[in-house]
């Protein structure tokens, strides 16, 4: 991988290695504080840390304003969501059986002082509590988690789609749920066969639901594929389709944008081997015309040589997901996706069947990072048009301009 870094139509503002503690997860969400201030709230990848806020209301001056810490060495608050002055915050923990696991409702409205309003306890013998979350109109949290009544013939498969009313802040009420069929202890069906070379469970992961289409989540269902789900009754949620490119692909799909005026899915991959052990994992371009039948008819294009064996994971992962909320930026044309160790990258879709690579950023690896490489982990991009993205590991939070 080159030494130096590349900034192509992006421009670096801001690097911010958030105390020292720059292992950051997949949750990333900014509000606009009482007084005026803008405050993006960040997940760390795992303990001592939870969450840490940051005032970036100079995109070029980034401050630290809080950074709270996680109760127990064996929890990961991987994900995290804001609306309004309320957060959600997703626990996971190593093994299952650990506790606390579930998810926390924070009153933000003191950046300086989150508060907590209410935990969800999803531990159980078998589970490992919540690692994604989605909570974007005030009123639904949406999640994959286990359960203590969530029982699966493989432990691989514990974490389903869970929805949760908090349009009372301090008492959520679970009212819906759905698995794969056939992984549930109980199921009918037969359990699905096992992905061969690379098992990472047929599990939910992503859980996105748009106000376009309110009655749909969009699923990300790792080894299983992809779902979209007509969820109009909460209690009975009902597949509508599922794509899945494994095999001959290597699983782990991760998450699910629509883009509704055009007519198309974006779909990511996530890498999770080092060295590329698991490539291609790819950002798929789905026609979607038909939503019960979505056909692939390009992906972005990746550099291989230059990353492959550069040290750490490479590959798709994390993407902008025109987040629903008034303080994120939305587009159907450009797509902005982290790669790991291949960085930051932005692809023009304008023409779905050629996807055009439209920027770069790879920093140079931080001090101490493990791998020897950046690992670009999540982006977040602001209605303002300021990118938001952090390292997997130790580099902390990067802030930049578009330039295309």
């Amino acid at each position: 991988m080159p030494a130096d870094q590349i900034e192509w139509n992006f421009k670096l503002l801001a690097h911010h290695e958030l105390a020292g503690f720059g292992g950051m997860g997949e949750g990333m969400s900014i509000q606009i504080a009482k007084d005026g201030r803008r405050i993006i709230w960040l997940a760390h990848e795992s303990a001592p840390k939870n969450f840490t806020a940051v005032d970036v209301s100079d995109p070029r001056k980034p401050k630290v304003v809080t950074q709270t810490e996680l109760p127990q060495s064996h929890m990961r608050s991987n994900s995290l969501e804001v609306v309004g002055d309320i957060m959600a915050v997703a626990y996971q923990v190593q093994q299952p059986g650990q506790k606390p696991a579930g998810f926390e409702l924070f009153d933000i409205s003191v950046p300086e002082n989150p508060k907590s309003i209410a935990f969800v306890d999803r531990a159980g013998d078998k589970s490992r509590g919540v690692h994604q979350l989605w909570f974007c109109d005030g009123e639904y949290v949406h999640m994959a988690s286990g359960a203590a009544d969530f029982v699966t013939h493989n432990q691989l498969d514990d974490q389903c789609y869970q929805i949760f009313d908090v349009r009372s802040p301090s008492s959520p009420k679970e009212v819906g749920r759905w698995w794969m069929p056939g992984t549930r202890v109980g199921d009918k069906e037969a359990p699905p066969v096992r992905h061969t070379q690379f098992d990472m469970g047929f599990r939910a992961h992503n859980t996105n639901v748009y106000p376009q289409r309110p009655d749909r989540c969009y699923l990300g269902y790792i080894d299983a594929g992809m779902y979209v789900l007509d969820i109009t009754d909460k209690a009975n949620p009902k597949p509508l389709c599922r794509w899945d490119n494994s095999p001959p692909y290597h699983g782990f799909t991760h998450t699910v944008l629509p883009l509704f005026e055009r007519g198309l899915f974006v779909v990511t991959d996530e890498s999770v081997v080092d060295d590329a052990g698991d490539w291609p994992k790819l950002v798929w371009i789905l026609d979607a015309r038909d939503e019960t039948n979505p056909v692939p008819i390009a992906t972005c294009p990746l550099p291989y040589d230059a990353f492959a064996r550069a040290g750490g994971r490479f590959g798709a992962h994390n993407i902008h997901e025109n987040v629903p909320v008034p303080t994120s930026w939305h587009s159907d044309t450009i797509i902005i996706g982290t790669f790991f160790n291949g960085g930051l990258r932005a692809y023009d879709i304008s023409n779905p069947y050629q996807p055009k690579e439209v920027g770069t950023f790879v920093p140079k690896a931080p001090a101490l990072a493990p791998r020897g490489t950046i690992q670009l982990n999540d982006v977040f991009v602001d209605e303002r048009g300021i990118v938001y993205t952090v390292d997997r590991h130790v580099g902390g939070l990067y802030v930049l301009e578009m330039d295309f």
